[in-house]
């Protein structure tokens, strides 16, 4: 009897012995995962523990600032209220990965179940939130005067909750499907398990087309026509800060598509691969190179989920008055320049009539 391992979601390969559904009836290729183990256990634990402090540190800032000086009750800031707590519901399933990768799964099937569903809900609605609230400034901007009458509180409601909604479906399989064994060799294991390998293979495989399609070529698609629009609508007018705003929203789209395609493409290929031959026929070696490939442009698209608040908040002179607000009156040497520098911002935004333009 010859296995090959088999991923897991928290990026290992292992076997499962003890399950029927494994025992194959020739002798297949043995594929060893130590080296790309190792390379996950001291990478990705430091990574996952840092993404977990920048997140709360970041998030908590935008949510400070939000309760301190905005109103809650605003479409803008009921998107991006929800975009932090997505934010931090992801981030706090990053400690229980990376005591995994050091080690073994030690938290019992409950939470097996529960952190890997935090895990996909903050990551799925991470995404669809940023799609909205894009679409949302693409209302604000270019569709002005009809968005005025449309953008209400409620609408702000109903949109959120349909994408907690979508997140959630989305990741209903991890509750049924996650679950703890012991393996042989690697101890604890928490993952997808339970089902004859045919059913797991095709769940992985509508996990990465879902993946690809839903939460990823969708959401560029959007934020692609979304800033297009918007900087073809600020050309056409007289703002005087057009090169700015012009480039802001090339930084963001350059940023969404950097750390976004990488991983997704990994994502693709992985799929292709599981879906264009068997297990035993894929060539270790090429298995090896996605895996590395998955650890290094997974955390890419993983950090700018946690960083994203800070990213779309800061970029705006209101955020930025705010933020200088906040060290003045927790540093009162910088009170003087700061009061300065406001007081500047707020003479050009009464005297910008494109207000809505800057980000």
């Amino acid at each position: 009897l010859s296995y090959r391992y088999a991923m897991t979601i928290a990026g290992k390969k292992t076997s499962n012995m003890t399950d029927p559904t494994y025992v194959v009836s020739h002798t297949v290729q043995l594929c060893s995962k130590k080296t790309v183990n190792q390379f996950g256990a001291r990478f990705i634990p430091v990574f996952y523990y840092v993404n977990f402090i920048l997140s709360y540190l970041g998030n908590g800032l935008v949510l400070f600032i939000i309760y301190r000086y905005e109103k809650l009750n605003t479409v803008t800031n009921i998107f991006l209220l929800n975009l932090v707590f997505s934010n931090i519901l992801f981030a706090t399933s990053l400690p229980f990965w990376a005591a995994y990768h050091l080690n073994e799964w030690i938290f019992g099937t409950a939470l097996c179940k529960m952190v890997s569903s935090a895990y996909f809900i903050g990551f799925y609605s991470s995404i669809l939130f940023l799609t909205l609230m894009t679409f949302d400034r693409y209302l604000a901007v270019v569709h002005a005067v009809a968005a005025a009458k449309s953008r209400k509180k409620a609408y702000a409601i109903v949109a959120s909750v349909a994408v907690w909604c979508i997140s959630i479906m989305a990741s209903v399989k991890e509750l049924v499907l996650q679950n703890v064994w012991q393996s042989p060799m690697n101890g604890l294991m928490c993952e997808e398990s339970g089902f004859q390998e045919s059913t797991m293979k095709n769940w992985r495989l509508f996990s990465y087309y879902q993946q690809f399609l839903v939460f990823f070529l969708l959401p560029l698609f959007m934020v692609m026509f979304c800033y297009i629009s918007i900087t073809i609508r600020i050309l056409s007018t007289r703002m005087k800060e057009k090169c700015r705003a012009i480039k802001l929203i090339f930084v963001i789209i350059f940023t969404f598509f950097t750390c976004w395609t990488p991983y997704n493409v990994v994502i693709l290929l992985r799929a292709i691969q599981i879906s264009s031959t068997s297990d035993d026929e894929v060539p270790c070696e090429d298995t090896d190179s996605l895996d590395y490939a998955l650890y290094l442009t997974r955390n890419m698209a993983y950090l700018y989920s946690c960083i994203s608040p800070v990213f779309y908040t800061f970029v705006g002179k209101k955020f930025q008055s705010h933020f200088r607000r906040l060290l003045a009156k927790k540093i009162p040497c910088l009170k003087t320049n700061i009061s300065l520098s406001s007081q500047s911002t707020r003479t050009t935004s009464q005297r910008t009539p494109h207000s809505a333009y800057e980000y």
